[in-house]
């Protein structure tokens, strides 16, 4: 079972807080919008808004720490935070907590804390596995930090997410994907993948002024991240985020943000499915089935991807088959 895949967050940001170290691409003001650590009452706020709009599903869903390296902070203020939260944890209202946190910022005694004061998740930002990569970026961590959390986080009995990017600073695609199969090692109940943007006042911003750095477009990166999306498929990890929600638009220099970024990625994929689903056929009128849900994705966006297939010469509906799974087509003659 993979608890996190449809779970809500009731998302509070912490940005850049607790973290000891600037990453190459890390401007957390840039994705966040703000600056400093919610208060008590920013956080009452946002559980009471969250259980008048979701009722009786606000039982499933978290209140989420998101931004900075929440176990890095000073633990009077990390304190504070769940304590603010916890109630609505203890009494049901909602399932749990979540946090996000470094690989380095793990040990035992930060585990009890979590646990006596409702948290159900953690998720490591491990971005890379590559200690040279990880070098090159700053993130002053390794990848055994992230092996050693990940089976702490295991042991006492929370979610483990991991988080990975694609696109960094003296990183391949090859080595992104090194870095998925390190990560599936881990048996992780969730991932996150965020191609990496280039925003103003990080060292990547020099970097690529410099000339030093080049950046995914975001049909590359949409290519790299549709393989990562079907191996974490194949393995039965849920990907429960793709891309960055939102930016500062007056911050983003360069790189592969898009507002859909997963559907281009999904949409990528269910292409390459019908063109292998109609391979050897003649050209003509076609059906295309795919699984509940998932027509908007096999037309891609604006149909684009219908639009590619009558170009070879496939004109193609599509229509649902529940009994299909995600990212598989069958294609059937249209008379």
């Amino acid at each position: 079972m993979n608890p996190g895949l449809r779970r809500a967050n009731v998302a509070l940001f912490v940005p850049h807080a607790g973290c000891p170290h600037q990453c190459s691409f890390c401007n957390q003001r840039a994705i966040t919008g703000q600056a400093g650590l919610p208060g008590d009452e920013d956080i009452r706020q946002a559980a009471e808004t969250a259980l008048r709009t979701l009722g009786e599903d606000a039982r499933q869903a978290e209140i989420a720490f998101f931004g900075g390296s929440f176990t890095a902070i000073p633990e009077p203020e990390m304190r504070r935070m769940l304590d603010a939260a916890y109630p609505y944890v203890a009494d049901g209202r909602f399932h749990g907590i979540r946090i996000s946190t470094r690989p380095d910022a793990i040990d035992q005694r930060i585990l009890e804390i979590l646990q006596s004061r409702g948290v159900t998740a953690v998720e490591l930002g491990a971005q890379s596995m590559d200690d040279r990569v990880l070098a090159a970026n700053g993130r002053g961590h390794t990848a055994a930090h992230v092996r050693q959390a990940a089976a702490r986080i295991r042991e006492a009995g929370l979610e483990l997410g991991l988080q990975m990017m694609t696109g960094l600073y003296g990183d391949s695609d090859k080595g992104a994907m090194d870095t998925l199969e390190a990560l599936l090692a881990l048996h992780p109940d969730t991932l996150r993948i965020y191609p990496t943007i280039v925003l103003e006042g990080t060292r990547l911003a020099e970097l690529y002024r410099q000339g030093e750095y080049r950046p995914q477009t975001v049909e590359e990166a949409a290519a790299l991240c549709g393989r990562l999306l079907m191996r974490c498929n194949a393995a039965g990890v849920p990907v429960i985020r793709l891309g960055l929600h939102e930016i500062e638009k007056a911050r983003y220099m360069a790189g592969p943000w898009h507002p859909a970024f997963r559907e281009i990625c999904e949409g990528n994929i269910y292409l390459d499915a019908a063109r292998r689903a109609l391979e050897g056929r003649p050209a003509g009128a076609y059906f295309l089935y795919v699984g509940r849900k998932n027509t908007s994705r096999m037309a891609g966006q604006n149909r684009r991807n219908l639009d590619a297939l009558a170009e070879a010469g496939y004109l193609c509906r599509v229509r649902e088959d529940a009994a299909l799974s995600a990212f598989a087509v069958r294609a059937e003659k249209r008379e």
